[in-house]
């Protein structure tokens, strides 16, 4: 595969809750530090190398930015890497927390 495609919100938390996608977030520290989706990973140029070397490349990705624009070049980016599902989530994180204010983690 190498293209991504897109997903909405409901679709990426079901695939969460069984367990099926990685979620990736590409924005900055201090938002990601603010609140994020529960078990996602920080992505970022720093530590783009070592997500590569520890990732599984079978398991469907999904990437997250502020609104969903963002995350599609770097869905495209990793897509052409090999993994073979990647997914740039609609609406972005913004979207997220509207409808999920609840399970959007906060570093205390």
């Amino acid at each position: 595969m190498t293209d991504f495609q897109h997903i909405d919100i409901e679709k990426t938390k079901s695939m969460l809750e069984a367990g099926e996608a990685l979620v990736v977030d590409i924005r900055d520290d201090a938002s990601f530090s603010a609140a994020h989706i529960p078990d996602s990973i920080q992505l970022s140029n720093g530590n783009l190398a070592r997500f590569m070397a520890e990732a599984d490349f079978d398991k469907p990705l999904i990437v997250t930015c502020y609104h969903g624009i963002s995350s599609q070049g770097a869905a495209q980016y990793l897509a052409q890497q090999g993994f073979e599902q990647v997914y740039s989530m609609d609406g972005g994180f913004e979207a997220w927390r509207r409808s999920y204010p609840f399970n959007s983690l906060t570093e205390e």
